[in-house]
């Protein structure tokens, strides 16, 4: 039986954040993640993609981001379970929590912190019958390293901004060439992204095809083409090295759903006064959680979890008077 004061499930950047500010409150934390490293979508699914909305950082990859948080919580030690998911929570009769995973491993601690994403993903697939001949060899639902597209032919479909910011980034320099798919004429991503694929498109970097979607694959072992399907010029076949359908992810809650949180469109409901649950001593915060106004941005997020551990305190120690310190003072040895 691991033993702490805040078991957080999910190692994202939320969840990593949390035990900063945790640790500036003399609270330990333990992670519990489902993927094997710590992360979060940040690792997993685009660890080379650029993010601009956080603050001091114009720019920052979404791998060096989850580098400096690991760097930034390392003096306050804290502990991981990966490669498990959390199944099933129970509550002790001193008023603890017992969280064990898939793999039988057990947890306990006053207080629960769920910085789960939004949960477990899974690609949304387009209808293609042969469609799983070819995964993993040219056909990709996510881009995880553009390195592997260098000097490669790709296709790319989808119409919101992963499609959108991936095809500027691969034509930008890296692949040979790049397609980018729509069946409408209208994208829905940010309206700075979509004049990038325009000016690209009209330099002749970007090869924009709409009102049209891929129907067909076709290769020997290995994807070598595909077979579009336009609204007006009809069917015709397209060589390629990679095809990457970019249609979003189905997020799923998985077991966390099942364990009497109050839940609303795949989120868990929150107070805004401490993000705490329908449980006493469960908190919710990032993408996992909803409530009137909420964004689901890395930063909203940030601030989540520096409101939750000061309720996460007072619950640990009731007998205590919690003063906020500032790290311009203490510096962070001084916590």
């Amino acid at each position: 039986m691991i033993e702490t004061d805040i078991i957080i499930i999910g190692a994202g950047p939320c969840g990593l954040f949390t035990v900063f500010e945790a640790g500036l409150l003399k609270l330990k934390c333990h992670l519990i993640d489902a993927l094997p490293q710590p992360g979060g979508q940040c690792s997993e699914i685009y660890p080379k993609k650029p993010i601009y909305d956080i603050p001091a950082f114009p720019e920052i990859l979404a791998g060096d981001l989850v580098d400096n948080l690991m760097k930034q919580i390392s003096p306050f030690k804290p502990t991981f379970t990966l490669g498990e998911r959390a199944e099933t929570i129970e509550k002790t009769n001193d008023d603890k929590f017992i969280v064990t995973t898939s793999r039988g491993s057990k947890h306990i601690a006053p207080v629960v912190a769920i910085a789960g994403g939004l949960g477990s993903f899974e690609p949304r697939k387009p209808p293609i019958p042969n469609l799983s001949d070819f995964e993993d060899k040219g056909v990709e639902y996510i881009i995880k390293d553009p390195e592997f597209y260098r000097g490669k032919d790709v296709i790319i479909s989808g119409g919101g901004d992963s499609a959108l910011d991936w095809a500027i980034f691969l034509a930008e320099g890296v692949a040979k060439s790049v397609a980018l798919v729509h069946r409408r004429q209208t994208f829905r991503g940010h309206l700075d992204s979509v004049q990038k694929v325009m000016d690209l498109a009209e330099k002749g970097n970007i090869k924009l095809i709409t009102d049209a979607e891929v129907i067909g694959l076709e290769g020997d072992q290995k994807l070598s083409s595909i077979v579009i399907k336009h609204k007006t010029d009809g069917e015709y076949i397209v060589s390629t090295d990679h095809w990457v359908p970019l249609f979003g992810l189905s997020p799923k809650l998985g077991p966390i759903g099942d364990w009497g949180l109050a839940i609303e469109k795949n989120a868990i409901k929150v107070n805004t006064l401490d993000y705490s649950t329908s449980i006493p001593g469960v908190y919710a915060i990032g993408d996992v959680n909803t409530y009137e106004g909420k964004l689901k941005l890395i930063l909203c997020g940030f601030h989540e979890a520096t409101i939750m551990v000061q309720s996460a305190f007072k619950r640990i120690n009731p007998d205590k008077n919690l003063v906020l310190k500032y790290t311009t003072v203490n510096g962070i040895q001084g916590f």
